[in-house]
């Protein structure tokens, strides 16, 4: 069947294997990559030193961090929270055992807050200096890898319930090709994996989600009212129909995660620029990926028959 006038051909065969390929190649890519690079795990998933400091006053964290640098702390990682006079320094503590991660925790504290001491024109107050244990590390690994798995079960549940097992194995085949691509970038580049990663890896997951729920709607609701059976002619219908929105709304969400990337420092720098990679890749996933696997599954008309039928029953109720 021809195309409505002014529609963009999304589904076409040609179109459906250059992205599944371009697809493929990729996911490929960044398999190889995790598996050969792994990830450089952050202070919460890895033995260290956390050390919390005050000031009296405002302090810009790249000072602090470069001061910490001059004096032998080569690995510190910074960060103000709360306020910008409270900081955090993290310090990666290796090759100890755990009583003597624990007596070295105390004595470096102190160390750095002489050198903090020394470079600060007010005094500085040393709060808490603690350390976080292998054990712990070991368990923050597992409940973050069981986060996501959990997330990605419930995700598929709920799209065979709302809609039909073919659109929820497509919905978390599309978040899965996300997640992958996500963790790559990461990888790749050598970005530290902490917890604010991690939210951000479940931010993807949750708004990829979203963007193919609308699209899978739609799909189902053409699906539904069409008079014609061509689930090639729908599919790509029902994606011109969401185009712009899609569009809009990755667009405006970039915005304001390109403003958060440039602006917002290193304390959210994995977190902002994990979730822009993650908002780019779902837009081209939702357009071409989760649809390309309705495809495969040859969702149809029929997949939707029962719901139209309970419908009608329904309103038929006196």
């Amino acid at each position: 069947m021809a195309l409505i006038k002014n529609d963009i051909d999304f589904m076409s065969l040609k179109v459906r294997r250059v992205t599944g390929s371009l697809s493929f190649v990729v996911i490929v890519f960044f398999l190889i990559t995790i598996a050969v690079k792994g990830f450089q795990l952050g202070l919460d998933f890895t033995a260290g030193t956390l050390i919390e400091v005050g000031y009296q006053e405002a302090v810009n964290p790249d000072d602090v961090r470069r001061q910490l640098l001059d004096n032998g702390f080569v690995d510190a990682t910074v960060a103000t929270f709360g306020s910008d006079r409270d900081v955090l320094v993290r310090l990666p503590v290796a090759d100890m055992e755990t009583s003597e991660m624990s007596d070295a925790a105390s004595s470096l504290g102190i160390e750095v807050l002489e050198v903090l001491s020394a470079n600060s024109s007010t005094p500085v107050e040393l709060r808490r200096s603690e350390f976080v244990g292998p054990r712990v590390g070991s368990e923050l690994t597992e409940q973050a890898a069981l986060a996501v798995l959990t997330a990605m079960l419930i995700i598929m549940v709920y799209v065979a319930v709302r809609f039909q097992y073919k659109f929820g194995v497509s919905a978390v085949a599309a978040q899965l090709h996300d997640v992958i691509v996500v963790l790559g970038v990461i990888s790749l580049f050598e970005i530290s994996f902490d917890l604010t990663t991690l939210a951000a890896l479940l931010a993807v997951i949750g708004y990829s989600l979203n963007d193919t729920i609308v699209v899978f709607d739609r799909v189902r609701e053409n699906l539904r009212i069409a008079r014609s059976s061509d689930t090639e002619y729908i599919i790509n219908h029902s994606l011109n129909q969401v185009l712009a929105r899609s569009f809009v709304t990755s667009l405006t969400t970039l915005l304001a995660l390109w403003a958060m990337f440039i602006v917002g420092g290193e304390a959210i720098y994995s977190f902002s620029l994990s979730l822009i990679v993650g908002v780019s890749v779902g837009f081209f996933t939702s357009l071409f990926i989760a649809c390309n696997f309705l495809m495969y599954f040859k969702v149809s008309k029929e997949d939707v028959a029962v719901l139209v039928r309970d419908d009608s029953e329904l309103d038929s109720t006196p």
